[in-house]
């Protein structure tokens, strides 16, 4: 297996999805486009495109952020979906897969930072690769936006924050707007790199000192579980053999 990163900011690293990667021993490339990297420019040898979260939204333009090329990425996004490449998004990530198939980001209802429950839908529960998950979950969220819906679209998970937080694009294509990823030294990056002055504002912005006295492990753990499934079944079934 072949994993490729998009990272957007250093402070929005992959986390537990770059350690389950490593404990695998899978090849694992990097564009780290806020220190210049270039994007693939073939998608051939990519097994598993993971696409990180940002600051930025699938509208900011290169004058607003010279290393962020929305429209490139979204096309590589369709490029690897097309070959049926499995594809994963978190936060602007997932946005970014819902606007490359033609759906358009939304404002979340809430903005939400901090370790709060998710809810499965139906269409969750009874999802194969969502079945080790709980009907409801403690995750990690640092978001103000969702993703977009197409037509064919299920949302796997929803908070009480936001409707779409976890939602299944296709078999292989799934966008994560909460962030499973996360560990205490992330979390420690992202305060560093965020204003959490007015948290007390929101229903569901936490204080620096909450989030970093919570457990990420059972979350991270839930996450790895589903790469695992996910990457069984991309392997059961290449791009080549695919309907």
């Amino acid at each position: 297996m072949h994993i490729h990163f998009i990272i957007h900011e250093h402070f929005e690293a992959p986390g537990a999805y770059e350690t389950w990667a490593q404990t695998h021993g899978y090849a694992i490339s990097y564009s780290r486009v806020y220190l210049g990297d270039s994007l693939p420019t073939s998608i051939e040898d990519i097994d598993l495109l993971i696409v990180m979260g940002g600051p930025q939204n699938p509208q900011t333009s290169l004058k607003q952020c010279h290393y962020f090329d929305a429209d490139a990425e979204q096309a590589l996004i369709s490029k690897a979906i097309n070959a049926r490449k499995s594809v994963l998004g978190v936060c602007l990530g997932s946005q970014l897969i819902g606007e490359s198939l033609g759906a358009t980001y939304q404002q979340s209802p809430e903005r939400e930072i901090g370790k709060f429950p998710i809810t499965l839908t139906q269409e969750g529960l009874t999802h194969p690769l969502f079945a080790h998950f709980d009907k409801e979950l403690k995750v990690g969220h640092w978001h103000n936006d969702m993703p977009g819906l197409t037509p064919v679209a299920k949302v796997i998970a929803y908070s009480q924050g936001c409707p779409r937080q976890i939602v299944a694009y296709s078999d292989l294509v799934f966008g994560f707007q909460c962030h499973m990823e996360l560990t205490k030294a992330l979390v420690t990056d992202l305060i560093d790199n965020d204003d959490l002055s007015n948290s007390k504002e929101h229903r569901f912005v936490e204080d620096a000192e909450v989030l970093l006295n919570h457990d990420y492990d059972e979350m991270n753990q839930k996450l790895m579980t589903f790469l695992d499934k996910l990457t069984d079944y991309y392997q059961l079934n290449p791009p080549s053999v695919q309907l």
